[in-house]
């Protein structure tokens, strides 16, 4: 008889998995649907990103689990590249926009294109050294793929991580813009 009951648990388990994918998969749809994003990378825009940043510390305060964020820049990309037609520099701005979401967790961590040439990605649940690594990533990634003749694509990274427990952000009003400011800080801009 314990077979039927680690059977029925079992089963059990499976549904609730089931549940829990096909609730994700509905989410990252209503977003794909209802979210807006920008124009020419797809990503999502920064007043949506503000917004989900803040729902990520609430989370974060409420459940104890960290999450870094990844600050993307082409700082001096315009201008170093004044001479580029602005077709192809939106090409290369959609490159890195493929490269991030290349690299991101599928329907957990969230991209937006900041600015010009900022992009910033969430990472819920991701600790400091997991970012990193990504960022490194992302960063090879951009070198290597983004790529047109006489044109010079660097991407400059910085990572930070929210946690309860972080004392920088403690004493931080605006959590949000001080993750931010953090994250830019590291990418030696």
């Amino acid at each position: 008889m314990w077979y039927f009951t680690w059977i029925l648990g079992l089963l059990l388990a499976c549904s609730l998995g089931i549940i829990n994918v096909l609730r994700l998969e509905a989410q990252e749809t209503w977003d794909r649907e209802h979210i807006p994003l920008d124009p020419l990378t797809q990503l999502m825009t920064k007043d949506t990103m503000l917004g989900r940043l803040k729902e990520k510390v609430e989370n974060s305060k409420l459940n104890g689990f960290p999450f870094s964020i990844l600050f993307i820049s082409l700082r001096g990309f315009k201008t170093r590249n004044n001479n580029l037609p602005e077709h192809e520099m939106d090409a290369i701005l959609r490159g890195v926009a493929d490269c991030v979401k290349e690299d991101i967790r599928a329907g957990v961590d969230i991209a937006a294109r900041m600015s010009d040439q900022d992009f910033l990605i969430a990472m819920p649940g991701s600790p400091l050294k997991k970012a990193e690594q990504i960022a490194a990533q992302i960063k090879n990634e951009i070198s290597e793929r983004v790529k047109a003749p006489g044109v010079v694509v660097e991407a400059a990274v910085g990572v930070a991580e929210y946690s309860v427990s972080t004392e920088d952000f403690a004493a931080t009003s605006n959590e949000v813009d001080e993750l931010i400011r953090v994250a830019a800080a590291k990418s030696c801009l």
